[in-house]
């Protein structure tokens, strides 16, 4: 046996933080090191941070990640470690993982496949690098091989997937495999999406099985930019299955996951595989005159937190979206160096799931580390923070803002829910704001206002007359103010701009209502694993979600002003993801939900296409979100839209003409 321990490390870096980038990745190579690592593979694009967009294109940044690459280099004496970054050559960028061995730079391996479609927009910054091409660079005066390369390591041979070359029908492995390399690296910068971790499990598995090689898989972790979340994780699998796998959703700064492979038994792996001829032996390979410490370990064992129980459980989805809205959080606020959250608390679902979600985030960071540490990391200085619960009231606020169309049922479950949850509360009344702003627009319009004639108006100024003082409460705390907006009602504008949108983070703005409510039920009476329910929740679920903003004799409830929400939520995948016109979703509609007429459901499609259309601008404001699942509404970063448009006319003149 020729054993060796290889594995990877998920790192949270943060865009153009140089220093920061460059001393998590010494620590995770200092901690392979104590490990007894051979081979260490880091996330892609690891030294600059995945998310720095067009700076990518910047000559200064590109001259900042050499620089700490050179001081990374130096630390690597005795391993094999792959580290990202963007490479000039030329006339283009690419995306590139350094291999340094035994303490200097041997080669650059470039990126084949770049992700352009959904959340990425790689295209716009780097170029693909053709497939069996090389060249050289010149680096600090040396002479450095780049592009489509193979390194032979003392007889031990790497190669190269980065991130989405793997997601590919023509996927580099291939070519490996073909060239009898040993190892496969694969540098990643895969954001989460729900159930894309059994994605990557796959072309993990079917890489090493197809080769007959180790292959290491390590993404990056965390809320990195501030939208898309990682979920972290690692794999290290054989052509025999996976050998070990690291955990998701840590708050840690780095999570690393190695194990023990055997080389002879990958070669006899090989030997069985039927992969053509080779090519010629000079074809992309770089000899280095260094080969991988081997281990005296004589049997196969993991180093690595493990998969979490929950995640062969019944509630995968509810545990995911609770530990990545929690993560990106946590990481927001840091990052942001602001000193907690401010929620304007309605004592309906939307702003009780984020001051949920705001409390779980410091729960389970508290079951990582110590409380202290979470404490100071969210940047609290003082000395009691020891205490999740006292954590959570130092960084939680929650305000509920009363108008005379208030009632005694949302009021007690905002303040229940504050209570059980453990975060600070206060009650304002702003029906004297509110008031005040309807009667300077009676006298400048001439007449009152009226609910008959002036609904919408007088709906909007209670949201808006809220936003002033939780705004203030946030600015004196340091604090960020969370908007409260799900993606059902950001699809049809069911939002008061500089109301309910207020906020510097809109967490849920990614989920669908239907969902999110589904979820309440669960946290209400399950909860995620180690942390458990909240069972306040209950006079959370119990009412029709409302935005309480007409005279409580008109029983205003959200579905009543919009539609059911599981068939606005279809309206919009079928319009949106799927790009279906009118016509079309209400025939798919029609057999879907029998038990609504086929009437009803024409007026929904029409009500969704006419308020879709109209309501763009206020998409085009929202704070930014966190993307969550495989598409979402954002403009920024997924579905872009024009501001002004026909409206659909010529197609909802086909759909009336078609529908009873």
């Amino acid at each position: 046996m020729h054993l060796i321990r290889i594995g990877g490390t998920a790192l949270n870096q943060t865009p153009l933080d140089w220093d920061g980038n460059r001393d998590r990745i010494l620590a995770a190579i200092a901690v392979a090191r104590e490990q007894g690592v051979s081979i260490l593979c880091l996330p892609e694009l690891c030294i600059t941070g995945y998310g720095c967009e067009d700076a990518f294109q910047s000559p200064g940044v590109q001259r900042l990640a050499w620089e700490v690459l050179g001081e990374i280099e130096p630390e690597t004496r005795g391993m094999i470690v792959a580290v990202g970054l963007p490479v000039r050559h030329e006339s283009g960028v690419y995306d590139a993982a350094a291999l340094l061995v035994d303490g200097r730079l041997v080669g650059l391996a470039c990126k084949q496949h770049l992700a352009g479609e959904g959340i990425h927009y790689e295209p716009r910054w780097f170029r693909a690098w053709p497939a069996g091409r090389q060249a050289e660079i010149v680096v600090g005066g040396r002479v450095v091989p780049c592009g489509d390369l193979r390194f032979d390591c003392g007889g031990v041979r790497v190669g190269f997937e980065i991130c989405e070359d793997a997601w590919v029908a023509g996927r580099p492995a291939a070519a490996l495999a073909a060239r009898g390399v040993d190892v496969i690296l694969n540098p990643s910068a895969s954001h989460f999406a729900f159930g894309k971790d059994q994605i990557r499990r796959r072309f993990v598995l079917e890489g090493a099985r197809a080769c007959g090689a180790a292959y290491v898989y390590a993404n990056l972790l965390g809320n990195e930019a501030g939208r898309a979340i990682y979920d972290g994780g690692v794999f290290v699998a054989g052509p025999a299955g996976l050998v070990a796998e690291g955990r998701r959703f840590s708050f840690e700064d780095a999570a690393p996951t190695s194990a023990v492979i055997d080389l002879d038994g990958l070669r006899l792996a090989q030997a069985r595989l039927r992969h053509g001829p080779a090519g010629p032996a000079g074809d992309g390979r770089v000899a280095v005159g260094f080969a991988p410490p081997a281990t005296p370990t004589a049997v196969d064992t993991p180093l690595h937190a493990g998969r979490a129980g929950w995640e062969d459980g019944g509630h995968v989805k509810e545990e995911e979206f609770t530990r990545a809205v929690a993560l990106g959080l946590f990481d927001y606020a840091r990052k942001s160096r602001s000193r907690g959250f401010v929620v304007s608390a309605s004592g309906g679902a939307d702003s009780s799931a984020v001051a949920c979600l705001v409390a779980l985030a410091v729960r389970l960071a508290a079951r990582e580390m110590p409380a202290c540490d979470v404490a100071r990391r969210l940047g609290l200085d003082d000395p009691a923070c020891d205490d999740p619960a006292v954590i959570v009231r130092s960084v939680l606020t929650c305000v509920y803002q009363a108008t005379a169309n208030s009632g005694p049922v949302t009021r007690a479950a905002a303040r229940g829910l504050a209570e059980a949850l453990g975060a600070e509360f206060h009650e304002f009344d702003v029906d004297g704001i509110v008031q005040s702003y309807t009667e300077i627009v009676s006298r400048a319009v001439g007449r009152p206002l009226t609910w008959d004639r002036d609904d919408v108006a007088l709906q909007n100024i209670q949201a808006r007359s809220r936003a002033p003082g939780v705004w203030m409460l946030a600015n004196i705390r340091n604090a960020l103010l969370v908007s409260t907006s799900n993606r059902s009602e950001a699809a049809v504008g069911y939002a008061t701009m500089d109301g309910d949108t207020s906020g510097g983070i809109a967490p849920i703005a990614g989920i669908d209502k239907a969902y999110l409510r589904r979820w309440l039920v669960w946290l209400e009476r399950d909860g995620p694993d180690g942390v458990g329910p909240v069972p306040a929740l209950a006079a959370v679920n119990a009412q029709a979600p409302t935005a309480e903003l007409r005279p409580g004799a008109a029983a205003q409830t959200d579905e009543g002003d919009l539609m059911p929400y599981d068939v606005l939520d279809r309206i919009e995948r079928l319009a949106i993801r799927d790009k279906e016109p009118p016509l079309a979703a209400w025939q798919r509609l029609v057999a879907e939900f029998p038990q609504h007429s086929p009437r009803q459901l024409s007026r929904w499609v029409e009500r969704f296409f006419v308020l879709w259309s109209r309501n763009q601008w206020k998409r085009e404001r929202y704070a930014p979100s966190f993307h969550l699942d495989d598409e979402n509404l954002d403009p920024k970063t997924w579905c872009r839209f024009p501001i002004l448009s026909g409206g659909f006319a010529r197609e909802l003149a086909d759909l009336r003409a078609a529908a009873p």
